[in-house]
């Protein structure tokens, strides 16, 4: 089996999560069936159990404070619509969690230690709804609006609510509201009001102990995001700056003692403890790399899931050694990346590069552009990329404006010149990997998904001479068909970011939209979708091919029965298998490499 296949295959755990009155039973994510499903885990006896088991897998789940039940979501082969179910955390038949609550797109949840829960929904119809449901009784709309909102938290005695929500109309910036379960308010705390620019804010998480009613707060007050510790009875707010430059996102420590701070910048993350008492903080020795998430115990240890981009994902402790070790296959190394800057028209541009082990450059070369947008690429292990360079490609990802982790201003930049904005960086550090002798101009591969697949086919067409091929999976490629069709989320989003809705801007839509520049389009194109994606609908895909078709241009369309992108490696092999394949067939000179194997 060749490596690119084993990274795929080899079994892989998230990090686990547990119950907060009950530590030793967690519950974690893994993909050891071949589909990734979510697992119950005993720590006091070492058992663990397959929970969940769908065609399409499930990776949205929790458990309940005192760990006696698991929830989770299930939707219908991944459209992302369903109802929340639930099982006993020792086995046993799954039951509807909250009767009497119709299917939705999910908007958050919140489990009590009484039984009661707080359940998000949002629909076309509805807007976003937030419905309290306690033990015995009808669940009990408590919160209702058109523009998006969630569930934050639940206090630990379980009278308070806490909602992120976007009333003012500014998907990408959240205003906080504290209420009781009734829905009447307690306090409020919005950044978007009185200032010349709108501050967004998130909830992290109220005090983990009882009478202790303090919500820790993310905010960006100082351009980037920092935690504060907000009181909602009296109105007390604790900013907590950091001389850290990156975005600091923050949890409690089991305790209530300290923060466990996760600093993100420039493609890498650090660790660190920070003493309330004090005022202190203090590094937790962590290898160079990417932390995709770390969770305080009560023991006082750290785990945390750490990858680089050369070295496989693990789950550590800071008692030393592997928290949770998945069975069989282990994944092979890949190859570390080099970090460089680019002068860009809108400021420096930071892109993370891979070469091949073998050859010398020019390389036929993957631009493998990130989703979000308000996402990053980082030093963190990745078998797409890996799979990339096993057969000769180097491979180029651009943390475009837009992009998280360069602070606030880089990602708000993403406004009114959707797509545009992005391919202007993009097209600046592919001009630095001409120019560096890395990239061969007449072997250029533009690829990504979702976000990333939409900014490939954008740039296919507004950039048609730049391009050799291009591969997008899960795309927008008609922005005004998938503003119809999407969630109402992403609607929602799309308004922010382009200042409206089609009718509104219609001018805006069209710039943005790949569908307008179809027809300059020159390079063979790779397109994949799922049949019941709700973020980019399979309509305006169609829409596109229908395009590429009536003029000849070369391309090429799978559809596969899922949602946005696939849970099940099998699939996942065969997808990047074929794009790779294509890629080959139509770059001119050589093949780079051995034909992969989609087995």
């Amino acid at each position: 089996m060749p490596d690119w296949e084993r990274r795929f295959r080899a079994p892989r755990v998230s990090l686990p999560g547990w119950a907060r009155d009950a530590p030793e039973r967690s519950l974690f994510i893994s993909n050891a069936t071949g589909t990734f499903e979510l697992y119950a885990w005993d720590r006091a006896t070492g058992r663990q159990r397959q929970a969940t088991d769908r065609p399409n897998g499930t990776v949205d789940g929790t458990l309940s404070p005192d760990g006696a039940w698991l929830w989770w979501f299930a939707d219908h082969d991944g459209d992302e619509f369903g109802v929340w179910m639930r099982q006993p955390f020792a086995g046993g038949e799954d039951e509807t969690a909250v009767p009497g609550l119709a299917a939705s797109f999910p908007a958050g949840l919140a489990l009590g230690r009484d039984g009661t829960v707080v359940v998000g929904r949002m629909t076309e119809e509805d807007g976003t709804t937030l419905h309290v449901a306690r033990p015995g009784a009808e669940p009990v709309e408590v919160y209702r609006h058109r523009q998006s909102a969630g569930v934050g938290d639940l206090s630990h005695d379980g009278s308070l609510l806490a909602i992120e929500h976007t009333e003012h109309g500014d998907a990408m910036h959240s205003a906080v509201r504290v209420t009781r379960l009734d829905g009447t308010t307690v306090a409020e705390l919005d950044d978007t009001r009185g200032g010349t620019e709108e501050l967004g804010l998130s909830v992290l998480g109220f005090a983990p102990v009882a009478g202790d009613p303090r919500l820790l707060i993310g905010h960006q007050r100082r351009g980037r995001w920092e935690p504060m510790i907000w009181d909602p009875l009296t109105g007390e707010q604790t900013e907590l700056p950091t001389e850290l430059p990156g975005d600091v996102h923050a949890s409690w420590l089991p305790d209530a003692s300290g923060l466990l701070l996760e600093h993100s910048r420039h493609a890498r993350d650090e660790l660190w403890r920070h003493d309330l008492a004090a005022g202190e903080s203090a590094l937790v020795e962590t290898p160079p790399g990417t932390i995709s998430g770390a969770t305080g115990r009560p023991d006082g240890t750290v785990e945390y899931l750490w990858s680089s981009a050369a070295e496989p994902p693990r789950v550590v402790s800071t008692a030393g050694g592997t928290v949770l070790d998945p069975p069989g296959l282990r994944a092979p190394r890949s190859l570390p990346v080099t970090d460089v800057w680019v002068e860009g028209p809108g400021g420096r541009v930071h892109a993370l590069v891979q070469r091949p082990e073998v050859g010398e450059g020019p390389f036929p070369t993957v631009f493998d552009i990130h989703g979000g947008p308000t996402a990053h690429d980082s030093d963190a292990f990745t078998a797409g990329p890996a799979a990339w360079l096993d057969h000769g490609f180097a491979v180029v990802r651009v943390n475009y404006r837009g992009s998280t982790g360069y602070g606030r201003a880089w990602t708000d930049a993403l406004k009114h010149r959707v797509g545009l904005i992005e391919l202007e960086d993009i097209a600046a550090v592919r001009e630095w990997a001409v120019a560096s002798g890395l990239a061969d101009p007449e072997r250029l591969v533009l690829t990504g998904g979702s976000w990333g697949g939409y900014l490939t086919l954008l740039g296919i067409g507004t950039q048609p001479d730049a391009w050799t091929v291009g591969v997008a999976a899960v795309p927008v490629a008609d922005y005004v068909a998938a503003y119809e069709d999407e969630m109402e989320a992403l609607k929602a989003l799309d308004r922010t970011l382009l200042g409206g809705s089609p009718d509104e801007v219609p001018e805006r839509f069209e710039a943005s939209s790949p569908i307008t520049y179809v027809d300059q389009v020159r390079a063979p194109v790779y397109i994949s979708a799922g049949l019941n994606d709700p973020r980019c609908p399979i309509r305006q895909i169609e829409n596109y091919v229908a395009r590429l078709a009536e003029r000849g241009v070369t391309h090429e369309v799978y559809r596969y029965e899922a949602g946005h992108g696939s849970l099940v490696v099998e699939e996942r092999i065969k997808q990047v298998a074929q794009e790779i394949r294509f890629a080959r067939e139509h770059l001119p000179g050589p093949a780079p490499a051995p034909e992969p194997v989609a087995r």
